[in-house]
């Protein structure tokens, strides 16, 4: 296959399991072990990162713009320290900061999971488990507020383990802590955005865009249009209580990954 179709390819895979529950580090983990396939260069991954982080932005416009002006006008007047933006962003700062605080410590024993196929198969059992948990336990009864965002923040951090699924965790969490499954939905892709953006100005310091392959057009296209589609098919199935499919992939998946003679 040409440089072109291992671009889209790429690019496809990037855009659909970043945001579906599915873990997009285990598979990528997964297959790398299995059919000797090996990631992209770090200079189109940083691509690939970017075209997802995009379709979040374009997908959530409304939100953020909205959020942000309510959030930044708490720091000018009390009663903007009433609005949903001031609690949303007090929520997303702190669950970044907490993100931070353990996913990067945790970066050498995702590499060291990322090295065994077995404990791949392990954490997607543990995101079979997560994504299996029933949705309509969740009643909006709780509003978004900081100790929730630390809470999120914690399971997206554990997250950065291959095989644990950080939609599904954060998602599941934020469920769990009371809030409406839609809210839930948004919390978790907005509080994704510095998360991704940190990690792909980090990559940055060792990227040499000279590079990047020469469909990475293509690539960064791609996942950047099913990064989209993905986001829509998560919000409909977390509000519509339908994520069974996705436990049972991942458990079919875990389980293979465990019994398999790597």
């Amino acid at each position: 296959m040409g440089s072109w179709g291992v671009s889209l390819g790429q690019g496809v895979l990037q855009g659909l399991t970043e945001y579906l529950p599915v873990s997009s580090s285990g598979h990528l983990a997964l297959f790398q072990h299995a059919f000797g396939f090996q990631g992209p260069a770090l200079a189109f991954d940083l691509v690939l990162h970017v075209a997802t982080m995009l379709a979040t932005i374009c997908f959530f416009a409304r939100d953020i713009v909205g959020l942000t002006g309510e959030f930044a006008s708490g720091f000018i007047s009390q009663n903007g320290r009433r609005s949903d933006g001031w609690r949303f962003g007090w929520a997303v700062v702190i669950g970044t900061i907490v993100t931070a605080c353990i996913g990067l410590p945790l970066k050498p024993v995702a590499e060291a999971v990322g090295d065994s196929p077995r404990l791949v198969g392990v954490m997607l059992l543990i995101t079979a488990g997560l994504t299996a948990l029933p949705m309509v336990l969740s009643s909006g009864r709780n509003s978004l507020n900081w100790k929730i965002g630390l809470i999120v923040g914690i399971a997206q951090g554990i997250a950065v383990l291959p095989g644990i699924s950080r939609s599904g965790a954060t998602i599941v969490v934020a469920l769990f802590c009371g809030l409406a499954k839609d809210e839930a939905f948004r919390f978790s892709f907005l509080l994704s955005l510095p998360a991704i953006l940190g990690a792909a100005l980090l990559e940055l310091r060792d990227v040499s865009l000279s590079l990047l392959p020469s469909g990475w057009v293509l690539g960064f296209a791609a996942a950047f249009l099913f990064g989209l589609f993905s986001l829509a098919v998560v919000r409909r199935l977390v509000t519509s209580e339908k994520w069974i499919g996705f436990s049972l992939y991942c458990l079919i998946i875990g389980v293979t990954a465990i019994v398999w003679p790597w």
